[in-house]
């Protein structure tokens, strides 16, 4: 073999057989070849995926729980349209009671996350112990309406029935239905003159097996709480008289214990 030959032989791959000879790329010597990155589309597919299931899980969990009817009321009545509205007055006046007391005004129906709302409110305002509790509704959910009374009660605030005007002075309003049990929460319950308080029998709403000992058992729920707040059982008996509204005069309220600080002559 030529010296040329093995030349040839040598540079077979280093030439190219139309143009000079190519030389191969070379890293430093003693460095080693950079390291061969995996593909990163799988991982970035089951991130994805995980992702996506948890979501989903999330929102058929969300699903389940709005689609039962209490449940959407509820979200609905915190989130979306709250029935009830709040006002913070700063110096109440009653007939010249309670002077330089704050109350906060509750105004509207009771709905079903009242109770969330009104404590929430509370929290916020930071009410102490003898502030009032102004109410103006025509009822709405018993239930939320016990938990309404039984938070007054905790808080030791006062209640009255009535609105108020830009100088906190109280003008009469009245107080139906459910609204009487969130009134009878208050460790002091004043009585404006003007304003009524109406009761009637409660009933549930929704289908049951046996209605006349449902309505016992919402008789005897109402006649505890009423014990409770140191009402006269006489309310209940008033109560299941009628289906109707029935208003109690002032001095029948203050028969029944349910003014307990009457303002003005009953």
């Amino acid at each position: 073999m030529s010296t040329e030959d093995s030349q040839s032989g040598d540079n077979r791959f280093r030439r190219s057989p139309t143009g000079p000879a190519v030389a191969p790329p070379r890293g430093p010597a003693g460095q080693a070849p950079p390291p061969v990155q995996p593909p990163r589309r799988r991982r970035h597919f089951w991130s994805v995926a995980i992702f996506i299931l948890l979501v989903s899980g999330v929102c058929i969990r969300a699903y389940r729980d709005l689609s039962q009817p209490e449940a959407w009321h509820y979200w609905k009545d915190q989130y979306v349209s709250p029935s009830l509205t709040f006002s913070l007055i700063d110096r109440v006046d009653l007939d010249g009671a309670a002077q330089g007391r704050r109350a906060l005004f509750v105004s509207g129906t009771i709905g079903p996350a009242a109770a969330t709302l009104f404590r929430d409110k509370l929290d916020q305002v930071n009410l102490a112990a003898g502030d009032i509790v102004l109410l103006a509704s025509p009822g709405g959910d018993l239930n939320q309406a016990t938990i309404m009374g039984e938070i007054i009660r905790q808080r030791s605030l006062a209640t009255a029935v009535g609105g108020a005007d830009a100088s906190g002075r109280v003008k009469p309003a009245y107080c139906a239905s459910a609204c009487v049990l969130v009134y009878a929460g208050g460790k002091t319950r004043f009585g404006v003159l003007g304003s009524a308080l109406g009761v009637h029998r409660f009933v549930t709403t929704r289908p049951v097996e046996d209605p006349v000992a449902d309505t016992q058992r919402i008789a005897g729920a109402v006649l505890g709480y009423m014990t409770k707040m140191g009402v006269s059982s006489s309310i209940v008996e008033a109560m299941s008289e009628t289906r109707d509204i029935r208003w109690l005069s002032p001095k029948q309220a203050l028969a029944m214990n349910l003014v307990t600080d009457p303002l003005g002559k009953p």
